[in-house]
């Protein structure tokens, strides 16, 4: 039988090594509900046709909360067009943006203030110097909260609008959305002189301040 001062480290010993023990165990345990912070945002997608679509992915690029904005065509019936065949006319599409966002961030209702005070929602089948189906204004909504969304922004326009003349402006269910080529991604980035020279000549900055006054653009 060991003496006591040898039992004693013994016992010491065996302690240690259960208590290493617990704490390695303890260590290599997965993570519990704070691993969730990890886990990827869960993004949502809005889609606006607001005429040209170079000038309409810089203001929502902006957004904090905003992750990526596609330039590119719905509301047509056509499959895959062109920007030649849009831009003709005759296929129904309007240039449009897609919005990819994260909703914890920024809210579909910032997207559709964002939206109105970067067109002209008093006329159809036009976007100051753009004319044609191609260039109308549309809010394509994804679901009944995004569409309930944006009728109580349009009637709250209403109310509130800064001009006298009626909104044309479209509430539309999303359809299939094309890409547009990949020259009209960021063109507002690639081509910053020629995206400025295009948009002075076409009077947009001049008409959104008339528009909205200190709001616009």
């Amino acid at each position: 039988m060991p003496s006591t001062p040898t039992l004693r480290l013994l016992t010491a010993v065996l302690l240690a090594v259960v208590t290493l023990a617990a704490f390695a165990q303890q260590a290599s345990a997965p993570a519990g509900p704070a691993a969730d912070a990890d886990e990827p945002a869960m993004l949502e997608t809005a889609t606006f046709a607001g005429g040209c679509f170079w000038c309409m992915e810089g203001p929502f690029d902006a957004l904090e909360g905003v992750i990526a904005t596609t330039a590119g065509y719905t509301g047509g019936t056509l499959p895959n067009p062109t920007y030649e065949q849009v831009s003709a006319g005759g296929t129904g599409h309007a240039e449009s943006v897609q919005v990819t966002y994260d909703p914890q961030r920024v809210s579909y209702e910032k997207l559709l203030e964002v939206f109105w005070h970067n067109i002209d929602p008093t006329v159809a089948d036009q976007q100051f110097c753009d004319h044609g189906n191609q260039y109308r204004t549309a809010i394509f909504y994804h679901n009944d909260t995004q569409k309930q969304a944006a009728e109580a922004s349009l009637a709250a326009l209403e109310q509130s609008k800064p001009f006298k003349a009626p909104i044309k402006t479209a509430l539309v269910k999303a359809g299939p959305f094309y890409v547009a080529e990949d020259y009209h991604q960021d063109y507002y980035k690639k081509n910053p002189l020629r995206y400025k020279f295009y948009r002075y000549n076409c009077g947009r900055d001049k008409r959104l301040v008339e528009l909205w006054g200190s709001a616009g653009h």
